[in-house]
Protein backbone atom coordinates (compact mmCIF):
# COMPACT_ATOMS: atom_id res chain seq x y z
CA UNK A 1 0.00 0.00 0.00
CA UNK A 2 0.94 3.62 -0.73
CA UNK A 3 1.98 5.92 1.34
CA UNK A 4 -0.26 8.73 -0.23
CA UNK A 5 -3.14 5.83 0.24
CA UNK A 6 -2.45 5.03 3.64
CA UNK A 7 -2.73 8.60 4.33
CA UNK A 8 -6.34 8.73 2.52
CA UNK A 9 -7.19 5.93 4.82
CA UNK A 10 -6.02 7.80 8.14
CA UNK A 11 -7.68 11.39 7.31
CA UNK A 12 -11.36 10.46 7.51
CA UNK A 13 -10.44 8.46 10.91
CA UNK A 14 -8.29 11.61 12.35
CA UNK A 15 -11.62 13.51 10.89
CA UNK A 16 -13.86 11.34 13.50
CA UNK A 17 -11.85 11.50 16.69
CA UNK A 18 -11.24 15.02 16.29
CA UNK A 19 -15.60 15.37 15.70
CA UNK A 20 -16.11 12.81 18.48
CA UNK A 21 -14.30 15.48 20.89
CA UNK A 22 -16.97 18.28 20.22
CA UNK A 23 -19.66 16.06 22.29
CA UNK A 24 -16.68 15.63 24.94
CA UNK A 25 -15.91 18.69 25.15
CA UNK A 26 -18.75 21.40 24.26
CA UNK A 27 -17.44 24.03 26.37
CA UNK A 28 -15.44 25.37 23.48
CA UNK A 29 -17.56 24.88 20.10
CA UNK A 30 -20.67 26.78 19.34
CA UNK A 31 -22.42 24.89 17.02
CA UNK A 32 -26.38 24.83 16.82
CA UNK A 33 -26.72 28.06 18.27
CA UNK A 34 -27.31 31.62 17.02
CA UNK A 35 -24.80 33.58 14.98
CA UNK A 36 -21.80 35.26 17.17
CA UNK A 37 -20.62 38.57 15.86
CA UNK A 38 -18.39 37.75 13.37
CA UNK A 39 -14.38 39.19 13.72
CA UNK A 40 -13.21 40.01 10.11
CA UNK A 41 -16.61 42.10 10.47
CA UNK A 42 -15.74 43.98 14.03
CA UNK A 43 -12.50 44.77 12.19
CA UNK A 44 -13.92 46.16 9.44
CA UNK A 45 -15.88 48.40 11.64
CA UNK A 46 -12.78 49.59 13.67
CA UNK A 47 -10.95 50.22 10.42
CA UNK A 48 -14.29 52.42 8.99
CA UNK A 49 -14.24 54.28 12.54
CA UNK A 50 -10.67 55.10 12.27
CA UNK A 51 -11.38 56.54 8.94
CA UNK A 52 -13.80 58.34 10.23
CA UNK A 53 -11.95 59.72 13.37
CA UNK A 54 -9.09 60.69 11.60
CA UNK A 55 -9.96 61.37 7.49
CA UNK A 56 -7.02 61.36 4.92
CA UNK A 57 -4.89 59.70 6.87
CA UNK A 58 -5.86 56.51 6.13
CA UNK A 59 -7.36 54.72 3.14
CA UNK A 60 -9.06 57.37 1.13
CA UNK A 61 -6.80 60.34 -0.20
CA UNK A 62 -7.72 63.35 -1.85
CA UNK A 63 -10.51 64.44 1.02
CA UNK A 64 -11.24 68.27 1.54
CA UNK A 65 -14.30 69.82 3.09
CA UNK A 66 -16.25 69.92 -0.76
CA UNK A 67 -16.11 66.15 -0.35
CA UNK A 68 -15.65 64.94 2.85
CA UNK A 69 -19.36 65.24 3.91
CA UNK A 70 -20.24 62.30 1.27
CA UNK A 71 -17.01 60.21 2.43
CA UNK A 72 -17.93 60.22 5.85
CA UNK A 73 -21.74 59.61 5.04
CA UNK A 74 -20.90 56.45 3.29
CA UNK A 75 -19.05 55.05 5.63
CA UNK A 76 -21.83 55.86 8.64
CA UNK A 77 -24.08 54.54 6.65
CA UNK A 78 -22.44 51.39 6.24
CA UNK A 79 -21.46 51.36 9.98
CA UNK A 80 -25.13 51.21 10.31
CA UNK A 81 -25.68 48.17 8.66
CA UNK A 82 -22.74 46.53 9.64
CA UNK A 83 -23.02 47.59 13.35
CA UNK A 84 -26.82 46.93 13.78
CA UNK A 85 -26.11 42.82 12.60
CA UNK A 86 -22.71 42.47 14.64
CA UNK A 87 -24.47 44.29 18.14
CA UNK A 88 -27.61 42.12 17.27
CA UNK A 89 -25.55 39.06 17.55
CA UNK A 90 -23.84 39.82 20.08
CA UNK A 91 -27.12 40.89 22.47
CA UNK A 92 -28.77 37.99 21.47
CA UNK A 93 -25.96 35.96 22.72
CA UNK A 94 -25.45 37.57 25.39
CA UNK A 95 -29.41 37.08 26.34
CA UNK A 96 -28.80 34.03 25.93
CA UNK A 97 -26.50 33.00 28.28
CA UNK A 98 -27.67 34.98 30.53
CA UNK A 99 -26.04 37.96 30.64
CA UNK A 100 -28.78 40.07 29.49
CA UNK A 101 -31.31 38.53 31.45
CA UNK A 102 -31.78 35.05 29.61
CA UNK A 103 -31.30 31.79 30.74
CA UNK A 104 -28.12 30.98 33.08
CA UNK A 105 -27.04 28.37 30.64
CA UNK A 106 -26.81 29.18 26.91
CA UNK A 107 -29.95 28.21 24.84
CA UNK A 108 -30.02 26.94 21.56
CA UNK A 109 -31.29 28.65 18.29
CA UNK A 110 -35.14 27.43 18.42
CA UNK A 111 -35.56 28.92 21.81
CA UNK A 112 -33.97 31.85 21.03
CA UNK A 113 -35.86 32.87 17.40
CA UNK A 114 -39.05 31.70 19.80
CA UNK A 115 -38.73 34.33 21.89
CA UNK A 116 -40.51 38.27 22.04
CA UNK A 117 -37.24 39.99 22.08
CA UNK A 118 -36.83 41.57 18.38
CA UNK A 119 -32.71 41.49 18.70
CA UNK A 120 -32.01 43.55 15.20
CA UNK A 121 -34.28 46.18 16.77
CA UNK A 122 -32.03 46.73 19.73
CA UNK A 123 -28.83 46.13 17.88
CA UNK A 124 -30.01 48.76 15.57
CA UNK A 125 -31.38 51.31 17.63
CA UNK A 126 -27.46 50.83 20.26
CA UNK A 127 -25.96 51.11 16.95
CA UNK A 128 -27.44 54.79 16.44
CA UNK A 129 -26.81 55.42 19.75
CA UNK A 130 -23.25 54.62 19.44
CA UNK A 131 -22.90 56.48 16.31
CA UNK A 132 -24.16 59.38 18.21
CA UNK A 133 -21.41 59.76 20.10
CA UNK A 134 -18.83 59.84 18.25
CA UNK A 135 -18.08 63.74 17.42
CA UNK A 136 -17.39 63.77 21.29
CA UNK A 137 -15.08 60.65 20.38
CA UNK A 138 -13.63 62.95 17.94
CA UNK A 139 -12.90 65.66 21.19
CA UNK A 140 -10.93 63.33 22.84
CA UNK A 141 -8.96 61.83 20.82
CA UNK A 142 -7.82 65.33 19.55
CA UNK A 143 -7.27 65.91 23.04
CA UNK A 144 -5.22 62.73 23.31
CA UNK A 145 -3.02 63.75 20.04
CA UNK A 146 -2.39 67.19 21.96
CA UNK A 147 -1.17 65.69 25.24
CA UNK A 148 1.03 63.14 23.33
CA UNK A 149 2.84 66.65 21.26
CA UNK A 150 3.01 68.03 24.49
CA UNK A 151 4.51 65.34 26.44
CA UNK A 152 7.48 63.93 24.00
CA UNK A 153 10.03 65.50 22.56
CA UNK A 154 10.77 63.18 19.87
CA UNK A 155 7.45 64.34 17.61
CA UNK A 156 7.72 66.82 15.22
CA UNK A 157 4.17 67.46 14.22
CA UNK A 158 0.82 66.08 15.10
CA UNK A 159 0.89 64.01 11.73
CA UNK A 160 3.22 61.98 13.15
CA UNK A 161 1.37 61.57 15.87
CA UNK A 162 -1.68 60.06 14.13
CA UNK A 163 0.93 58.22 12.13
CA UNK A 164 3.30 55.97 14.33
CA UNK A 165 2.48 56.22 18.03
CA UNK A 166 0.84 52.85 18.74
CA UNK A 167 -0.27 54.24 22.20
CA UNK A 168 -2.82 56.66 20.21
CA UNK A 169 -3.92 53.35 18.21
CA UNK A 170 -4.46 52.07 21.35
CA UNK A 171 -6.28 54.68 22.77
CA UNK A 172 -8.67 54.87 19.98
CA UNK A 173 -9.75 51.77 20.04
CA UNK A 174 -10.11 51.47 23.66
CA UNK A 175 -12.48 54.75 23.63
CA UNK A 176 -14.53 53.07 20.86
CA UNK A 177 -14.87 49.89 22.73
CA UNK A 178 -15.35 51.41 25.92
CA UNK A 179 -18.80 53.43 24.55
CA UNK A 180 -20.04 49.98 23.60
CA UNK A 181 -18.92 48.46 27.06
CA UNK A 182 -21.27 51.35 28.80
CA UNK A 183 -24.05 50.47 26.21
CA UNK A 184 -24.22 47.02 27.76
CA UNK A 185 -22.76 45.15 24.65
CA UNK A 186 -21.04 41.74 24.92
CA UNK A 187 -18.17 40.58 23.11
CA UNK A 188 -17.46 43.10 20.73
CA UNK A 189 -15.75 45.81 23.35
CA UNK A 190 -13.36 42.85 23.99
CA UNK A 191 -12.87 41.61 20.54
CA UNK A 192 -11.77 45.31 19.82
CA UNK A 193 -9.74 45.39 22.41
CA UNK A 194 -7.97 42.11 21.74
CA UNK A 195 -7.43 43.29 18.21
CA UNK A 196 -5.74 46.29 19.58
CA UNK A 197 -3.54 44.93 22.05
CA UNK A 198 -2.77 42.42 19.19
CA UNK A 199 -1.40 45.50 17.27
CA UNK A 200 0.11 47.44 19.74
CA UNK A 201 1.19 45.08 22.36
CA UNK A 202 -1.47 47.55 24.76
CA UNK A 203 -3.70 45.48 26.59
CA UNK A 204 -6.80 48.09 27.88
CA UNK A 205 -10.04 46.22 28.88
CA UNK A 206 -12.58 47.89 28.04
CA UNK A 207 -14.43 48.82 31.13
CA UNK A 208 -11.37 50.89 32.47
CA UNK A 209 -12.13 54.72 32.72
CA UNK A 210 -10.06 56.99 31.34
CA UNK A 211 -10.30 60.85 31.16
CA UNK A 212 -8.90 62.95 28.52
CA UNK A 213 -5.65 64.40 27.83
CA UNK A 214 -4.49 60.70 28.25
CA UNK A 215 -0.55 59.61 26.53
CA UNK A 216 1.11 56.17 26.52
CA UNK A 217 4.46 56.46 25.37
CA UNK A 218 6.09 53.86 23.92
CA UNK A 219 3.54 51.33 25.27
CA UNK A 220 4.79 47.93 24.68
CA UNK A 221 3.57 45.62 27.89
CA UNK A 222 0.97 48.42 29.17
CA UNK A 223 -1.43 46.35 30.85
CA UNK A 224 -4.78 48.66 31.94
CA UNK A 225 -7.61 46.46 33.85
CA UNK A 226 -10.79 46.62 34.04
CA UNK A 227 -12.25 48.24 36.95
CA UNK A 228 -9.10 50.73 36.45
CA UNK A 229 -10.50 54.70 37.15
CA UNK A 230 -7.64 57.50 35.67
CA UNK A 231 -8.03 60.85 35.75
CA UNK A 232 -6.96 63.94 33.28
CA UNK A 233 -3.41 64.79 32.10
CA UNK A 234 -2.09 61.25 33.08
CA UNK A 235 1.02 59.83 31.47
CA UNK A 236 2.25 56.28 31.51
CA UNK A 237 5.92 54.14 29.48
CA UNK A 238 5.99 51.16 28.62
CA UNK A 239 5.56 48.35 31.19
CA UNK A 240 3.33 49.67 33.24
CA UNK A 241 0.75 47.22 34.90
CA UNK A 242 -2.56 48.60 36.61
CA UNK A 243 -3.89 45.77 38.11
CA UNK A 244 -5.37 43.27 40.52
CA UNK A 245 -3.87 42.54 43.99
CA UNK A 246 -6.44 39.76 44.49
CA UNK A 247 -9.68 37.92 43.24
CA UNK A 248 -12.31 38.08 46.12
CA UNK A 249 -14.56 34.67 46.54
CA UNK A 250 -17.74 33.93 47.46
CA UNK A 251 -18.30 30.97 49.95
CA UNK A 252 -18.66 28.65 47.30
CA UNK A 253 -15.31 29.68 46.21
CA UNK A 254 -15.99 31.19 43.16
CA UNK A 255 -14.71 34.61 41.94
CA UNK A 256 -17.17 37.61 42.63
CA UNK A 257 -17.32 39.28 39.31
CA UNK A 258 -17.99 43.22 39.36
CA UNK A 259 -16.07 44.39 42.38
CA UNK A 260 -13.24 46.88 41.77
CA UNK A 261 -10.38 45.35 41.56
CA UNK A 262 -7.71 47.71 39.56
CA UNK A 263 -6.18 51.33 41.14
CA UNK A 264 -8.07 54.51 40.44
CA UNK A 265 -5.02 57.22 38.91
CA UNK A 266 -6.29 60.89 39.82
CA UNK A 267 -5.58 63.81 37.60
CA UNK A 268 -1.77 64.82 36.55
CA UNK A 269 -0.21 61.55 37.65
CA UNK A 270 2.97 60.41 35.13
CA UNK A 271 4.00 56.64 35.83
CA UNK A 272 7.40 55.82 34.49
CA UNK A 273 8.41 52.18 32.78
CA UNK A 274 7.57 48.75 34.51
CA UNK A 275 5.93 50.05 37.69
CA UNK A 276 3.42 48.07 38.82
CA UNK A 277 0.01 49.36 40.62
CA UNK A 278 -2.30 46.80 42.41
CA UNK A 279 -5.52 46.66 44.02
CA UNK A 280 -9.03 48.26 43.70
CA UNK A 281 -8.21 50.34 47.26
CA UNK A 282 -5.03 51.75 45.92
CA UNK A 283 -5.69 55.37 44.95
CA UNK A 284 -2.36 57.70 43.48
CA UNK A 285 -3.01 60.85 44.44
CA UNK A 286 -3.07 63.68 42.09
CA UNK A 287 -0.12 65.30 40.31
CA UNK A 288 1.93 62.30 41.42
CA UNK A 289 5.13 60.78 40.04
CA UNK A 290 5.40 56.85 40.40
CA UNK A 291 9.26 56.22 39.23
CA UNK A 292 10.28 52.93 37.22
CA UNK A 293 9.96 49.50 38.48
CA UNK A 294 7.90 50.37 41.70
CA UNK A 295 5.30 47.91 43.26
CA UNK A 296 2.86 49.79 45.18
CA UNK A 297 0.08 48.09 46.39
CA UNK A 298 -1.11 51.04 48.73
CA UNK A 299 -2.93 54.75 48.35
CA UNK A 300 0.21 57.29 47.48
CA UNK A 301 -0.73 60.93 48.93
CA UNK A 302 -1.38 63.65 45.74
CA UNK A 303 1.93 65.19 45.09
CA UNK A 304 3.99 62.67 46.09
CA UNK A 305 7.08 61.40 43.94
CA UNK A 306 7.81 57.40 44.50
CA UNK A 307 11.19 55.82 43.57
CA UNK A 308 13.19 52.96 44.39
CA UNK A 309 16.06 53.22 46.75
CA UNK A 310 19.27 54.04 43.77
CA UNK A 311 21.25 50.41 43.61
CA UNK A 312 24.78 49.50 43.02
CA UNK A 313 25.96 47.93 39.64
CA UNK A 314 27.91 45.53 40.21
CA UNK A 315 29.80 43.28 37.68
CA UNK A 316 32.13 40.03 38.52
CA UNK A 317 35.59 40.30 38.35
CA UNK A 318 35.81 43.85 37.70
CA UNK A 319 36.51 46.62 40.12
CA UNK A 320 33.23 48.77 41.69
CA UNK A 321 32.09 51.43 39.53
CA UNK A 322 32.17 54.52 41.33
CA UNK A 323 28.74 56.27 41.82
CA UNK A 324 29.49 59.28 39.56
CA UNK A 325 30.36 57.11 36.73
CA UNK A 326 26.80 56.44 36.14
CA UNK A 327 23.17 57.07 36.56
CA UNK A 328 19.88 55.83 37.62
Amino acid sequence: MSADVRIKEQLPELTRRIVATYDESPSIHHLGHCPLPNCDAVVSACEDLKEILYPGYRRRENLHLGNVTYHVGDLIDGLHDKLTMQIGRALRHGYSCGQLGGDTACADADEINGGEIDFEALGQAKAVEFLEHLPEVRRMLARDVQAAYDGDPAVRTLDEIIFCYPGLEAVTIHRLAHLLYRLQIPLIPRMMAEWAHSRTGIDIHPGATIGDHFFIDHGTGVVIGETCEIGSHVKIYQGVTLGALSFPTDAQGQLVRGAKRHPTIEDGVVIYANATILGGNTRIGRDSVIGSSVWITRSVEPGTTVVLEKPKLRMKGEAPIPEADYHI
